[in-house]
């Protein structure tokens, strides 16, 4: 098994992690963070996928993905603060003023679990971001401790899984997801 993370560029790719069996459905693509909530709320079906698919042609691209074996198996969501909407949360508090990149969704397929692979995209995530001038990397994990998550809602990450990348506590938030509280997790790259 050999795991590799790279730059988001592969549309198809994060398609395979992020996109609808249904293409026409209307799921996330990871963009409920990304997005002003008007323009989140107005994009429906194939438009979704379009939009992604813009970000993946862009610089930077929209995150990283993990690959098992060259198998598209892991996705995560990095890019300035300042360019999603935990710039604006009155839920997610502001540390400080330095221009940090957010770390948001961290998201494995099923048959990929237990390999290491989440581990492998927040280290690619914090790399990538510090490639692209990251002062720091923010997440904000649910703290569930030893309680289980349900995958669907563990998107956010989990605050031991930060911990063993050098991520340490920042702040307390007013968030909540699944019933378990976020925290403000913070990896300084300087």
């Amino acid at each position: 098994m050999t795991i590799e993370v790279r730059p988001a560029s592969v549309f198809e790719d994060v398609r395979a992690l992020l996109g609808p069996k249904s293409p026409g459905a209307n799921v996330c693509w990871c963009l409920s963070y990304r997005l002003p909530s008007k323009l989140n709320n107005e994009l429906r079906g194939l438009a979704r996928g379009e939009y992604v698919a813009g970000l993946c042609r862009g610089q930077p691209p929209p995150g990283v993905l993990a690959y098992d074996d060259g198998e598209p198996a892991g996705w995560a969501a990095v890019a300035p603060r300042s360019d999603t909407s935990f710039a604006r949360s009155r839920k997610i508090p502001h540390v400080d003023d330095l221009p940090v990149w957010s770390l948001w969704c961290v998201r494995v397929r099923p048959g990929h679990r237990g390999k290491g692979v989440s581990h492998a995209l927040i280290s690619g995530a914090v790399e990538f971001a510090r490639a692209h001038g990251a002062p720091a990397v923010e997440a904000y994990p649910l703290d569930s401790g030893d309680a289980r998550v349900d995958m669907t809602m563990a998107y956010a990450g989990l605050r031991k899984n930060f911990e063993r990348a050098g991520f340490t506590h920042a702040a307390d938030t007013a968030s909540v997801l699944a019933g378990h509280p976020r925290v403000l997790m913070r990896l300084d790259l300087r």
